[in-house]
Order: structure tokens, then C-alpha cells, then sequence
């Protein structure tokens, strides 16, 4: 290369403008191989993606696209890459009937609340980013944690969530964005009172600073314990 910007090596890399139809020719037979490809995953596969599922795909798609557009790319070598990527995706997914297998492949459900406190060991271990969390929980129609019984982050990503029935809603940590964003450290009168960062509640009296028993935290926000309307 003698020079940056030689527009006929940008563009073509020196190939005949013929090349054009081999290009159409090999994303055709790509496209069909990566449709069945996917076919043969099953409805999981596309639908719910795990892990090593999402390895599979994003290598799958790999080995499609260098076919499609370079020269020196055959296709034979590329359909040889996909047929040992299912052969390994139907062996492990064979090897997932083993317990201790699947849990190392696509790990274990993950307990996140439990009787409207967060369980922070867990919550610190899967890195569960709290607005975001606080967010699906919303969407649940959710707005304080003492309506929630269980949260479980399952295998998939996905997030499970169990309710108190109404009668058995406790005094919870707010969740909705105008509390969530005002904590306060003094505690300017008598009540019960949330962990911003746990979730437990505490009966606290006026004090300049009061600390979580649980986390040692010093924030808080004023408990609630209204029914979950949806």
C-alpha cells in the first residue's frame, strides 16, 4: 500500500466489480447455513438465550460473515467451522443432564430479595446494577420492597418476583425514582425508616445519624406499606 485512501483498494481491494455477484452468491449460501444452523438449536436457542448459547451464536455469525465478503475466505472451511460448532453444542447440551456440569456451564439461580431485603452478598456478587434492578421491579408494578416476598435472578437473566398477598405487605424500602433519589441521613422525626442499601426497616428516633444493624449504612428513607396496585 503506497498511500491511505486508494479508493479503488478501499472499495474493491483491487478485485473485478465481477466479484460483486460472487459476494451475493456466498451471503446467499451463508444466510441459509446460519437459518439452519439456528434451526437445529431448537426454539431455547433463539428465544432464550443462555451463555454458552450466546458463545454459540456470536461464533456462529463469526464464521458466517468473513465468507460473505473476502476472496481469500472459502466456503467450505467456513461450513466445516459450523458443523464442528454444533457438534460441541450438542455434546454439551447433552452434558447438561449432569447437575454439577450445567451449574459450571449456566451457573444457579440467585436469591436477591428475601421478605423485602435486599441480600447484599448476592446482589454484590452478580454486580446487579440497582437502578436497573429497581427499574424491572417497577415494571412489576412494585413500589416499595415490603410487597415483595422473593426476587430470584434465574439462569437466563430474567428475574423472577414473588409478592406478599395483601394482607401480608410490610413496611418496605421505596423504590420509585422521586424517593429513591432523596435519602436522608438525619432523621428529622419518629417512624419507621428503610436501608437505602439493604432494605431493612428500622423504628428509629429523631437523630442527627442512625446506622443500618444490617449493613452499617447511614442512609435512609421513610418506609411504606401500601398494597401493590395493578
Amino acid at each position: 500500500m503506497n498511500e491511505i485512501f486508494e479508493w479503488e483498494r478501499v472499495l474493491m481491494n483491487d478485485l473485478p466489480i465481477i466479484f460483486l455477484l460472487e459476494v451475493i452468491f456466498r451471503c446467499l449460501v451463508m444466510f441459509i447455513v446460519v437459518l439452519f444452523s439456528l434451526k437445529l438449536t431448537g426454539k431455547r436457542g433463539i428465544k432464550q438465550l443462555s451463555i454458552f448459547e450466546l458463545v454459540i451464536i456470536i461464533t456462529l455469525g463469526s464464521a458466517a460473515g468473513d465468507p460473505m465478503f473476502y476472496e481469500d475466505v472459502g466456503l467450505l472451511p467456513a461450513i466445516t467451522v459450523f458443523i464442528c460448532v454444533l457438534a460441541f453444542y450438542r455434546t454439551v447440551t447433552w452434558a447438561l443432564k449432569f447437575k454439577k456440569f450445567e451449574h459450571w456451564i449456566e451457573g444457579k439461580p440467585a436469591y436477591l430479595i428475601v421478605d423485602g431485603e435486599f441480600v447484599i452478598e448476592r446482589m454484590k456478587k452478580e454486580d446487579i446494577a440497582v437502578d436497573e434492578f429497581y427499574a424491572e421491579l417497577r415494571m412489576e408494578h412494585i413500589d416499595h420492597l415490603g410487597q415483595v416476598k422473593l426476587a430470584i435472578l434465574e439462569v437466563s437473566g430474567d428475574i423472577s418476583v414473588f409478592f406478599y398477598k395483601n394482607e401480608d405487605v410490610k413496611y418496605g424500602l421505596p423504590i420509585l425514582p422521586q424517593e429513591v433519589r432523596n435519602p436522608v441521613k438525619e432523621i428529622t422525626k419518629k417512624g419507621l425508616f428503610a436501608c437505602v442499601s439493604c432494605g431493612k426497616v428500622h423504628e428509629l428516633d429523631i437523630a442527627t445519624e442512625a446506622v443500618c444493624s444490617k449493613c452499617g449504612k447511614k442512609k435512609w428513607l421513610e418506609a411504606r406499606n401500601n398494597f401493590r396496585v395493578v
